[in-house]
């Protein structure tokens, strides 16, 4: 088992990463808070994964609400199904929400619980390798609008996060390959030798073993835990983290969030916004093709398909939060492990670049 600290000050908290985690509670039960508990969870996960948190949390009271499964459900009709269900139990501020899901149950769970009676406490108990390396750590919280991915949301740190690797292993091979994505962002963004280090062992990460992904999960974290602490609100170096979501972002949207994976969008933006930073001369010949090559060995699409419009996404991406009211921002490269929030792009660069991505 590995731990990482998110250095927070009083919001600092926990990261456990290690194989089977669920099963063996002794690591991280203690921190469960003495409180009223409500699980949140979904109609795919829950079968699987909801009795063993409850045996490893005792004779605890606990209240589950399950939904359905899917990005299109992180939505205000859950958010408010999920409201009445706190409502409905008699969960006050002392109760602690237990998020045990992907992406989409945490992000959720987190927002429910940044507004329900102002604030209370949750927990992530990611199950998806997307959740467990990006979503699940920062405290960054949303739910979907028809206008954009994630536009209604606030920061709200959980308690601690539980990673559990031995869950991936039920993940459908698009879901797990999906969170590979991320994992490849965080080389991409600020580390050369994380980047040629997957690249090494993505055969390994293939085939799910066990000790490659520990290690390659609780590294990802690591990353992450460094830049939360320098920048909570993401008011700099924290944006980093959007390489390629400024795309991927327009390209789920656009799509109506069924068609692809968050993770399979992301891989393709990280592709556009390469292609951007090369035609402006911003970066070296040839880095958006070492990303475009390194997605492809962890069985990742990189092209944006060529039947959705290009004036479409281009709309849909005045609306990402990265801009400001004058501004176009977004996150390009000056090479392979080293990126920066650019302001300069011009709309046709940026519709170049999509072309130029696509097929």
């Amino acid at each position: 088992m590995r731990r990482v600290d998110i250095a927070l000050g009083e919001r600092s908290y926990p990261v456990f990463v290690g194989h089977g985690l669920l099963e063996a509670p002794s690591a991280w039960a203690d921190r469960v808070p003495d409180a009223p508990l409500v699980v949140l969870t979904n109609d795919t996960v829950g079968p699987l994964y909801l009795d063993t948190l409850k045996a490893a949390l005792g004779d605890r009271t606990v209240h589950t609400l399950v939904l359905p499964d899917g990005e299109a459900e992180k939505s205000f009709d859950n958010y408010r199904r999920a409201i009445a269900f706190l409502a409905d139990h008699g969960v006050r501020r002392d109760g602690c929400l237990l998020a045990l899901g992907g992406g989409v149950i945490g992000d959720l769970c987190g927002f429910v619980a940044a507004t329900w009676m102002r604030g209370v406490r949750f927990i992530q108990f990611p199950t998806t390798l997307l959740a467990q390396v990006d979503a699940s750590v920062g405290g960054k919280t949303a739910i979907n609008i028809p206008e954009g991915k994630n536009l209604v949301g606030a920061f709200h740190q959980p308690v601690m996060v539980v990673a559990d690797t031995a869950t991936l292993s039920t993940l459908d091979d698009r879901e797990y390959r999906a969170g590979l994505a991320e994992i490849l962002k965080t080389g991409a963004i600020r580390d050369r030798a994380f980047l040629a280090d997957l690249e090494a062992c993505a055969p390994a990460l293939l085939d799910r073993d066990p000790e490659a992904l520990e290690d390659i999960v609780a590294r990802s974290v690591a990353h992450k835990a460094e830049v939360v602490a320098e920048d909570e609100q993401e008011a700099g170096v924290r944006a980093l983290l959007n390489f390629g979501h400024s795309f991927g972002h327009a390209v789920e949207a656009h799509t109506g969030y069924t068609r692809f994976l968050h993770g399979e969008a992301v891989a393709m933006g990280m592709v556009a916004a390469a292609r951007l930073s090369e035609q402006r001369r911003l970066c070296p010949a040839g880095v958006a093709d070492r990303i475009a090559e390194g997605l492809r060995r962890l069985g990742l699409p990189t092209l944006i398909p060529a039947d959705l419009d290009v004036d479409a996404l281009l709309d849909l991406m005045q609306l990402d939060k990265k801009n400001t009211t004058r501004q176009r921002r977004l996150v390009l490269l000056r090479d392979a492990g080293d990126a920066f929030v650019d302001a300069g792009s011009e709309p046709g660069q940026v519709r170049a670049a999509i072309e130029a991505s696509q097929g």
